[in-house]
């Protein structure tokens, strides 16, 4: 695998660039232990504290320490931090709007879904978006979630008949790249000074990102 594309680090925490297909958590293969290997040091602290999916890709702020990681912690739960993504969605998306739905998660299948009842295991999810650009089909979009859950902005957009390029998981159509969804743009308060950090980042030029000026 190429260098991982670490764009901020200090003896508290790290932000980088997560490749697709790569786990969030610290397991064999994971975001925490290719940078370990990075930096030289196996035995170094760097700790998950939010999550992206396989497929998707782009910014995430990891912890370095424990104390770090619980004020990350606290702060993704009790505040929430300032997630921004860009999606390539088939189909001609409105030019802005929300999407609030109740969904559940299949833990079987591996698989959120709409739902209109609540029940066990339902939340609610929220998010806000704004079409950016529109080409061969396709909408850019970018995506500010309110609510965190599994597979939210796939399932969501998938649910509206405007699934992500690159989807495998909630059409039938097969792209030849990968998932279209990347998290773009990244803020929260630093868990020792409280100042505000913020970062971004443009994601690969590869399809379908190069169909626009980005």
């Amino acid at each position: 695998m190429d260098k991982l594309d670490i764009l901020y680090i200090d003896k508290d925490i790290l932000v980088c660039i997560k490749p697709p297909k790569v786990l969030s958590t610290d397991e064999a293969g994971g975001l925490p232990e290719l940078l370990r290997r990075q930096l030289g040091d196996e035995a170094a602290d760097v700790r998950t504290v939010h999550r992206l999916d396989r497929a998707t890709s782009g910014l995430m702020v990891l912890a370095r320490n424990a104390r770090s990681a619980s004020e990350l912690s606290r702060q993704i739960r009790e505040e929430g931090i300032g997630k921004e993504y860009l999606a390539a969605v088939r189909g001609d998306c409105p030019d802005r709007g929300s999407m609030r739905d109740l969904m559940y998660r299949d833990k079987a299948r591996k698989m959120s879904f709409v739902t209109r009842e609540p029940g066990k295991g339902v939340q609610e999810a929220l998010l806000d978006y704004e079409t950016l650009g529109r080409k061969e089909g396709l909408s850019l979009v970018r995506v500010r979630l309110h609510t965190g859950r599994t597979h939210q902005i796939r399932c969501q957009f998938a649910s509206r008949g405007l699934p992500l390029v690159g989807e495998r998981k909630y059409c039938a159509a097969q792209d030849d790249c990968p998932l279209a969804l990347f998290s773009q743009a990244l803020s929260f308060k630093h868990p020792m000074t409280g100042e505000t950090m913020s970062f971004s980042k443009q994601p690969p030029d590869t399809y379908p990102w190069v169909l626009w000026s980005l």
